[in-house]
Order: structure tokens, then C-alpha cells, then sequence
């Protein structure tokens, strides 16, 4: 035990005497370490707040959307066709069993320029009932959200997001006040609380209007964008999928299930698609970075092979004194791991406070995991293993009188 600790210290001395060399192969292993802790950490907050998102949206979600017949009669991309109606969403409601069915929201939406004043912003314009609220879990921050009477009455009324109020109104109440949406003047009846979305279906910056307003005055069309259906539980979400699909095959007169004119996609295919694809790009991402690790290990051996042929006498005049050939290895492993060690701790450090500033300026979330640094340090020194044996032995092989002889 006692000659591991000395020949840690002096592994530790002889390192200190070239502080610039040793400081260049310590910032190779820091930026890899901190590049492989940067990048999974900020693809892990990705898949996280995407997943939070998809969350936030309602629990036990089915969304049915239309998709596009092609010529040969076969469904095209989800959202591409006019095949879903009014008439689908009561059907679903009305014909399904409340064991598997809860609420069922209609939906129409695109997307529009919003003008209030001299301001103005293109945003989500929906189309919705009563209902969308519930299972989307939309709660007011001020105001009130879409009534049955909104919607019946095809009342030019609007309900604004968080950042559509900023955008539009800024720190004024926008309760009251109008906004233009195409042709039409709505009035503002409620700002919903913020979820903390970021782009392009941020729920913080939409505009939802009664669905039969949107239809008829404001984009004129009768179709459906969705239909949302809430399952009264996880446990029959695949029945009620199924329930739903059958169903509207039978509605729109089609025989079989391939000749489907809709897709039914549940929350946890979405989120098991997102899961995969985020998964796919963190990996992705952890293998660019773990390439210069593999820079930095390799810059570890070249300044060991050249630490061996300056100490070449050093090394002769040790072994020539008795020392053995296991003592040459280990204290040349030795320096190298420090190295590496050293590197790994800095890079660790380096990459978390480069995870969290990275995650401040862009509005993403950064997930640091305690797996992900334990790799990082466990990597470091494999990698001190690994690129510093070869040195190491070489070392090692020196044959004492040559070595002495070396100038």
C-alpha cells in the first residue's frame, strides 16, 4: 500500500514539472467529458419537456385525425384529407359505451394572422366546444373559456394564450378588448394560464374560437382537423382505440381497416415515438462528442510515448537498481490515469455549468444525470488505461544498458 502511495505522489511530481504539457492533455479529455455530459444532458431535458408537453395535453388521450386516400385507395398522412365531421364526433359519443368513452372534443384548426391594433402575430387559430377545455386540462388565468352558448349561438368571441396576450395586448388586460381574425372582429373573453410550451403548437400561444364560428365565418369549411376523445382510464385505451375505429369504418361505409380514410393515434404512441426519436438523436449526439474523447485519449499517448523517450535513462538507471518491470507499468498508468482522472473531474464540472447555461439562453430544459457523470469519470480513466499501457510497457521493455546509453 505504501509503495502505491509513493508512486502515486511522485506520478503526481513528475507530471507538475511540465505544467503546460500536462495542462494541454488534461483540456483534451475536458472537452470530451464536458461535450458528452453537455449534449446527452440537454437531449435528455429535450425528450423531457417534449413528453411534458404531450402530458399536458389531457391524460388517456385518442386523437383521430383524417388522413388523404390515395389513388389505389390506401390512407396517406394523418391530417391530409376532409374525411372527419361534426357527425363522427356524436356518433363517437353517442354510440360508444361511457365505460370506454368520456369526452369527446371536436376539433378544427389552422393557422392565421391575429391582429389587435398595431400589433399582430400568426398563430394556432382552433375551433373548439366546451369539452376541448376538459380534456386538454385548460385552466383560465383570467376570464372564461368557450361556452355550449358560444357555440350555438356562433358567438364571435375569442380565448387568447399567455404569450398571444404579450404579443398583442403586452402588459394591458386583454379582457374586452377585440382582435381580428381573417375577416372577423372577435372579442377577447380569456387569457389561459400558462403550460410553459415552446414551438410550433405552443398551447401558450393560440387563439381558441367556437368551433362553429371557425367553420363558418372565419375559414368557412365544414370538415374536421381532429377529434379528440378522453378514455375513462389507461386500462382500456387500446379497447376504446379499437372501439373508435370500428366504428367510424362502419360510419363512413368502408369494409375494411385498410381502407381507412382516418388514423387514431394514442398519448403513448406519441410519446413512445417521440421517446424513440429524441432517444435516437441523444445517442446520436453522445457518439459526436465521444469522438473527441477518443481525441483526447490519443493526445494522452503521444505525450506519455514522449514522456518515456525523455526519461529513457531515468527509466535505465531505475531498472538497472532492481526495479521491476511491474513498478515501470503501473507508475507510467499511473500518471497517465491521473491525467485522465484530472481531466474527467474538470470536464464534469465543465459540463454541467455548460448544460445549464446552454439550457438559460435557449428556454430548454437540461436533465443532469447522475449516470451520465459517474460514465464520464469511469470513461475518463479507462481511457488513461487504455491509451497509457502501451507507453507504459514500452517503458517497461527498456533494456537497462541500452537505456543507460541513450542520449
Amino acid at each position: 500500500m505504501n509503495d502505491l502511495i509513493e508512486t502515486i505522489i511522485e506520478s503526481f511530481q513528475t507530471l507538475t514539472l511540465n505544467k503546460m504539457r500536462t495542462g494541454l492533455a488534461i483540456l483534451g479529455i475536458v472537452i470530451g467529458i464536458g461535450s458528452v455530459i453537455t449534449l446527452i444532458s440537454l437531449g435528455q431535458g429535450s425528450t423531457q419537456t417534449i413528453e411534458n408537453q404531450i402530458q399536458s395535453l389531457g391524460s388517456n388521450l385518442l386523437t383521430v385525425s383524417p388522413s388523404r386516400q390515395n389513388d389505389r385507395g390506401i390512407a396517406g398522412q394523418s391530417g391530409g384529407g376532409n374525411s372527419l365531421t361534426i357527425t363522427d364526433a356524436k356518433a363517437i359519443e353517442s354510440k360508444l359505451p361511457k365505460t370506454l368513452i368520456n369526452k369527446v372534443s371536436p376539433e378544427f384548426s389552422s393557422r392565421s394572422q391575429v391582429v389587435a391594433g398595431r400589433n399582430n402575430t400568426n398563430v394556432s387559430v382552433i375551433g373548439v366546444y366546451p369539452t376541448y377545455g376538459e380534456i386538454r386540462k385548460i385552466t383560465m388565468d383570467k376570464g372564461v373559456f368557450i361556452s355550449s352558448h358560444d357555440v350555438l349561438s356562433m358567438t364571435k368571441v375569442a380565448v387568447i394564450g399567455p404569450t398571444t396576450a404579450t404579443d398583442l395586448f403586452g402588459e394591458i388586460n386583454p379582457i374586452g378588448k377585440t382582435i381580428k381574425v381573417g375577416s372577423q372582429t372577435l372579442k377577447v373573453i380569456g387569457v389561459t394560464t400558462s403550460k410553459g410550451g415552446t414551438g410550433f403548437n405552443n398551447p401558450d400561444d393560440m387563439v381558441y374560437v367556437p368551433l362553429s364560428t371557425a367553420q363558418k365565418q372565419i375559414f368557412g369549411r365544414d370538415n374536421l382537423s381532429s377529434i379528440a376523445v378522453e378514455a375513462t382510464s389507461k386500462e382500456v385505451m387500446i379497447q376504446a382505440q379499437d372501439a373508435i375505429g370500428y366504428l367510424l369504418l362502419k360510419e363512413h361505409k368502408l369494409n375494411i381497416p385498410t381502407d381507412a380514410d382516418f388514423t387514431i393515434m394514442s398519448q403513448n404512441d406519441l410519446l413512445n415515438t417521440v421517446s424513440q426519436v429524441t432517444g435516437t438523436l441523444t445517442t446520436l449526439l453522445g457518439g459526436i462528442a465521444a469522438i473527441s474523447l477518443l481525441v483526447g485519449g490519443i493526445g494522452i499517448m503521444n505525450i506519455m510515448l514522449v514522456t518515456v523517450t525523455e526519461r529513457t535513462r531515468e527509466i535505465g538507471l531505475r531498472k538497472a537498481l532492481g526495479a521491476k518491470k511491474k513498478t515501470i507499468i503501473a507508475q507510467f498508468l499511473i500518471e497517465s490515469i491521473l491525467l485522465t482522472f484530472t481531466g474527467g473531474v474538470f470536464g464534469m464540472v465543465f459540463g454541467i455549468l455548460a448544460s445549464l447555461i446552454i439550457s438559460k439562453i435557449m428556454n430548454i430544459a437540461s436533465v443532469i444525470s447522475i449516470s451520465s457523470i459517474l460514465l464520464a469519470i469511469g470513461v475518463s480513466s479507462l481511457i488513461g488505461i487504455v491509451f497509457g499501457l502501451y507507453p507504459a510497457r514500452k517503458a517497461a521493455n527498456l533494456q537497462p544498458i541500452e537505456a543507460l546509453r541513450y542520449e
